[in-house]
């Protein structure tokens, strides 16, 4: 992942979603703050390691975290008003690339897909990320924290794995087809080998709810480097007898691997707390 580091505003809603996602996923994490740590629900928590602005006028600090920051995301549901709409304006006057995400038009794994696009583009190393407050937009702090998570995720396959995700195999190259996993065993077996260690703990810790969003990426990458959506007929087979479901189609498929993946990770590499 290019990010090496989070900023934001520190007001809730957006803001403050962007913090709590750096810190839960050891992200450095920091930005200007008004005067006095000033938000909406009162002074921000001294957890969040950010710096006080000269002024405590919002409007300076959004200026300072464009400045500082080498893009700026802006999460909302629907169109930019009051301290967003600022931070758009003020990107604009320093130059600094900028993406608007909308979901009331954006599903939310398409914005990670834009997103995670927009950050390798642009190679941004310090993103600043703002959106609405949780007064006038109650659902943008869970909404902004999954797509963050989910863009984090994303990144594990795309960083870890380039050489595998970036290879199409040929239908008519029997050499690429016998190397294909035939098996759920064996693709389970396969993307334990190809993870880094510290991606299979992150995995095996993850919920349920965690899992369904990780799923999108992950087997984006089991489609194309297994080839389950053309040819790989036995891991298909596979997946619908694993499953009990002869009708079970390519996607349903992936879905079967990544459970077993998560399943079989559970068991080999969760840490365990020692009372």
């Amino acid at each position: 992942m290019i990010i090496k580091k989070i900023i934001s505003g520190g007001q809730t809603g957006a803001d403050r979603a962007a913090l709590d996602f750096a810190i839960n996923n050891g992200i450095p994490h920091g930005g200007w703050v008004p005067k006095g740590r000033l938000a909406e629900d009162g002074v921000i928590p001294a957890r969040y390691n950010v710096r006080e602005a000269p002024s405590a006028q919002y409007g300076r600090r959004t200026e300072l975290n464009v400045a500082d920051a080498e893009g700026t995301l802006i999460i909302s549901h629907g169109d930019l008003a009051g301290g967003s709409a600022l931070t758009k304006k003020l990107a604009e006057k320093h130059g600094k690339p900028c993406l608007h995400i909308d979901l009331n038009h954006t599903p939310e794994f398409q914005a990670t897909l834009d997103i995670a696009h927009w950050i390798k583009g642009n190679r941004i190393g310090v993103l600043n990320v703002a959106g609405s407050r949780a007064s006038s937009d109650p659902r943008i702090y869970g909404a902004t924290l999954n797509i963050l998570e989910t863009v984090f995720y994303l990144s594990i396959i795309d960083d870890r794995m380039p050489e595998q995700i970036s290879r199409f195999y040929s239908p008519m190259d029997a050499e690429a087809q016998a190397a294909f996993p035939k098996t759920v065993d064996q693709a389970v077996t396969r993307l334990v080998a190809e993870l880094p260690l510290k991606d299979k703990i992150r995995l095996s810790g993850m919920s349920e709810a965690e899992l369904d969003r990780l799923n999108p990426s992950l087997a984006q990458y089991i489609l194309t480097s297994y080839h389950l959506s053309s040819d790989n007929m036995p891991l298909l087979a596979s997946c619908r007898e694993t499953a009990g479901d002869g009708m079970l189609d390519a996607d349903a498929a992936c879905r079967v691997i990544i459970r077993q993946l998560w399943d079989r990770l559970r068991q080999t590499h969760r840490l365990r707390r020692v009372k």
